[in-house]
């Protein structure tokens, strides 16, 4: 699994971050995603799909 994410899109709702918090994060002057393990381990995959999922602004791509 790879993730990428768009921080152009990104509109700082963190979900991604309360859905799978070991590989997201916001940046702490605009909340913009920011992303910590772009090739998560199979036991967080379930975590990030539901992340990019969730993410208002489709900012978060999986490729699997």
């Amino acid at each position: 699994m790879k993730v990428s994410i768009d921080q152009d899109k990104c509109v700082a709702s963190g979900q991604c971050v309360m859905a799978a918090a070991e590989v997201f994060d916001q940046r702490d002057e605009d909340g913009i995603v920011v992303l910590l393990n772009e090739n998560p381990p199979e036991e967080q995959a379930d975590d990030v799909r539901q992340a990019a999922a969730l993410c208002p602004a489709l900012a978060i791509t999986v490729d699997e």
